[in-house]
């Protein structure tokens, strides 16, 4: 498989790689969403607090969050082609592990070595989605992104219809995911080892936010990590303690509070579907304002509705919320050019980051207050949304350089 690179990094979208990169996204997600699936079965089983299952969160995330930076930084100075597949071997022995774990440390163990294969995984795939988008990088971001968000979205509902029934032990046989996903990976490999130097023969040294100065670039950046603080630290409510919330106010089973899970994660990848392309079409600095601040009077409404009001609440705030984490990964690389491993592993690993001290800082929360407690505190997140108005326009300062 070949692909033509322009200098301006433009070209032919291939497809087959992005749909690669997406199955194997969502793949790596899948056996990752198990985690906070099993939750539930966790808490119960090991005799856990709120406050311990935030730290098997806290653990992935953060193992994932502070090496993805570093991989990415390394990888910008020399990209390794198979390194995509040696992140999902990581994947696939800590899922094993975490299988098997008699004690509550080897949890922690295994959930260390899955954040460790994020880690490897997400800064090279991202690059290898940039070098296939011929152009049309939030498409590309979002294609990538929407497979990682439907795996997740399905993790809750496998758990239910198939670990649930037989136990923990039954997660081992998702070690099989993994497999195929170092298969297609080490395909991948392959095609980024021939392409890559023909991409970087083209690199050209492009101009930072159209000639903008060092410190508004970095200003740029810290309003892009501060709203992604805001969407991550909120959806880790979700994600991490939403089937609690559901059993706690409204009684539910763990079946059903399971499939909520799934319709809200559903939610969020067609969000994340949606946001790349829009982005591409309309300005990425307006999705990001929208995505994060127009959230905000659902997530004030979320406490205080019945039943048959909260799965519709949340199918809109995941649409809604999810569309902005592509964009601004997309925003972000057009800031810093030439450097896209270190921005994904930054922004990739900062998210992760966030989510797992989100779930530990809002488990401590709930065992002091209630589950209930957490939504409301948590629903003024997306107020943070505001700053997105500080960004400068990056489409319309690339055409007004056109212009000139």
């Amino acid at each position: 498989m070949t692909v033509k690179e322009s200098p301006a990094g433009g070209g032919q979208t291939v497809f087959p790689i992005l749909a690669a990169i997406g199955f194997c996204h969502f793949l790596n997600d899948l056996t990752q969403s198990l985690l906070p699936a099993m939750y539930p079965l966790l808490k119960t089983g090991f005799r856990l607090t709120f406050g311990q299952v935030g730290l098997i969160t806290l653990t992935y995330q953060c193992t994932a969050s502070l090496l993805q930076p570093l991989v990415g930084f390394a990888t910008d100075r020399r990209p390794q082609s198979y390194s995509l597949a040696a992140g999902m071997a990581l994947t696939l022995t800590g899922i094993v592990l975490f299988s098997r774990a008699p004690a509550f440390p080897l949890l922690l163990t295994s959930a260390a070595l899955i954040g460790m294969g994020s880690a490897v995984f997400h800064p090279e795939a991202s690059r290898v989605a940039r070098l296939a988008s011929g152009g049309q990088h939030g498409l590309a971001q979002s294609l990538f992104q929407v497979g990682g968000n439907t795996g997740g979205a399905l993790g809750p509902l496998l758990a239910a219809l198939f670990v649930l029934p037989r136990g923990r032990e039954s997660l081992g046989w998702f070690g099989i995911a993994a497999l195929v996903a170092i298969l297609v990976l080490s395909r991948v490999g392959r095609w980024y080892g021939r392409v890559r130097p023909k991409a970087d023969a083209f690199r050209p040294h492009l101009p930072i936010a159209g000639e903008a100065s060092t410190p508004k670039v970095g200003r740029s950046l810290t309003v892009l990590l501060v709203l992604i603080f805001s969407k991550f630290f909120y959806l880790s409510s979700l994600n991490s303690y939403y089937t609690f919330y559901l059993i706690s106010k409204f009684h539910v089973s763990v079946r059903s509070a399971q499939i909520h899970l799934f319709v809200f994660l559903a939610a969020v990848a067609a969000g994340t579907l949606i946001g790349g392309p829009v982005g591409d079409r309309i300005g990425r600095k307006h999705v990001i304002w929208v995505s994060i601040l127009g959230v905000l009077p659902f997530t004030l409404l979320l406490p205080y509705v019945s039943l048959a009001w909260t799965g519709p609440l949340t199918v809109v705030i995941g649409l809604i919320l999810a569309s902005a984490f592509s964009t601004i990964v997309v925003y972000a690389q057009e800031l810093v050019p030439g450097r896209v491993g270190m921005i994904s592993g930054l922004f990739f690993g900062f998210a992760f980051g966030m989510g797992g001290i989100g779930a530990a800082v809002l488990g401590r929360l709930a065992d002091a207050t209630s589950i209930m407690t957490v939504y409301q505190v948590c629903a003024f997140l997306p107020f943070l949304g505001v700053l997105a108005g500080f960004l400068p326009d990056l489409t319309k300062e690339r055409r007004k350089r056109r212009n000139d």
